[in-house]
């Protein structure tokens, strides 16, 4: 039996440790948990340090408080924050998820866009041309106008993961760009303009791929 929790704060431990008991297995997924007066004895709490426990173990997704029918195992691990996740990662791990992300997004784009989701993407495509000779302003132009492309594809969960990596990519670009600015701004116009072009034509396989070279392009330039 696991000993019982000794040190304060006491509903973060009991928290730890049943999670610590869900990852070893003890309790799979889709388990109930034994009864709370069970439990919080034989932890060594009180019941509403347990109760505090698995709140901030269902705010994690890992339990499901059912009311009348128990605890439950939701999922056998933590999910960790997002935020925390991007900041260790290494920027090829974060430009290797953007090609997958956005070459799919560019795809549903070129099937799914509507006028005025073209009328935007052209605008930012204009936005970032203009803003060429000035790093920061055109970073911005830069991810507002693949953002815009991400918006066209109509999937909210492709905006929300593109829009977390914004912040670390803003940051990782305006370094970038100060020491090595772009080689051939035409071209690079002229690749973003041709991606443009297949979202208009709606050629789904183009878009992809335009988007998928770009990106793996800029994945070389770091490693």
């Amino acid at each position: 039996m696991p000993s019982p929790v000794q040190r304060h704060p006491l509903a973060v431990q009991t928290a730890d440790i049943l999670l610590e008991r869900v990852r070893s297995g003890e309790w799979p997924l889709g388990h109930k948990l034994p009864g709370e007066t069970t439990l919080a004895a034989e932890l060594g709490v009180g019941r509403s340090t347990l109760r505090e426990a698995i709140r901030e173990l269902a705010g994690k997704g890992v339990l499901d408080p059912r009311q009348g029918a128990g605890v439950f195992v939701t999922a056998l691990d933590a999910v960790e924050e997002w935020d925390a996740v991007l900041r260790r990662a290494s920027i090829v791990s974060v430009i290797e998820a953007r090609i997958a992300i956005e070459s799919e997004a560019a795809a549903l784009a070129a099937e799914r866009r509507t006028p005025a989701d073209l009328r935007a993407i052209r605008r930012a495509l204009a936005e970032r041309l203009a803003h060429g000779d000035t790093v920061e302003p055109y970073v911005d132009a830069d991810m507002a106008l693949h953002r815009a492309v991400v918006v066209s594809a109509h999937n909210d969960v492709l905006v929300e993961l593109f829009d977390g990596f914004v912040p670390r990519m803003r940051r990782v670009m305006l370094d970038m760009l100060r020491i090595r600015p772009v080689a051939s701004p035409e071209a690079d116009h002229a690749e973003h303009a041709a991606l443009v072009q297949a979202i208009a034509e709606r050629d789904t396989r183009a878009a992809a791929e335009f988007s998928r070279a770009h990106l793996t392009a800029m994945k070389k330039a770091f490693t």
